[in-house]
């Protein structure tokens, strides 16, 4: 009787042991596949966001491609519009040239270092309007960059939101 009783008992730790190393085995495996779900929703995540990167550099480049495009056709019609009779019915003031580059450089002209009603040297009419055109095409460009900066922005924001 004694011998059936330790008989039993080795069964019934047998069958514990037995029960306790499975659950252990079946934890471990849901672990590992709750990982590897994750790890797969972080690469899609990964994937969708290069995708909507992708996309709108793409659309970046393209607006600013646009952009050089039509400054370089307005920059071509200067002459056109901005003749050499009205270069030569226009004098530029260099008090205007000194202004305008002091803008361009984003620093204060200074006092005036001669007659600002006095023509600048070798500063056409012409030369003026293409200057200006080119810095409108570049303001736009820069604009159209912000632009997509904004979208990425809002693209990865709206990723981020649970």
């Amino acid at each position: 009787m004694v011998t059936r009783l330790i008989i039993l008992l080795a069964l019934i730790a047998a069958l514990v042991g037995g029960c306790v190393w499975q659950e252990q085995r079946v934890s471990a495996a849901e672990k590992d596949r709750d990982a590897a779900l994750q790890a797969k929703r972080q690469a899609e995540a990964e994937r969708d966001s290069a995708k909507g990167s992708t996309t709108v550099v793409t659309q970046y480049v393209d607006r600013v491609q646009i952009v050089r495009e039509a400054g370089a056709t307005i920059t071509r019609e200067v002459p056109i519009y901005v003749t050499q009779k009205a270069d030569a019915a226009c004098v530029i003031p260099a008090g205007f040239v000194r202004l305008h580059d002091a803008a361009a450089t984003g620093n204060p002209a200074g006092p005036p270092a001669g007659d600002p009603d006095a023509p600048a040297a070798g500063i056409t009419l012409s030369a003026i309007a293409g200057t200006v055109a080119d810095n409108y095409t570049s303001c736009h460009a820069t604009a159209a960059q912000l632009n997509a900066l904004q979208d990425w922005i809002d693209l990865h924001a709206q990723e981020s939101e649970p």
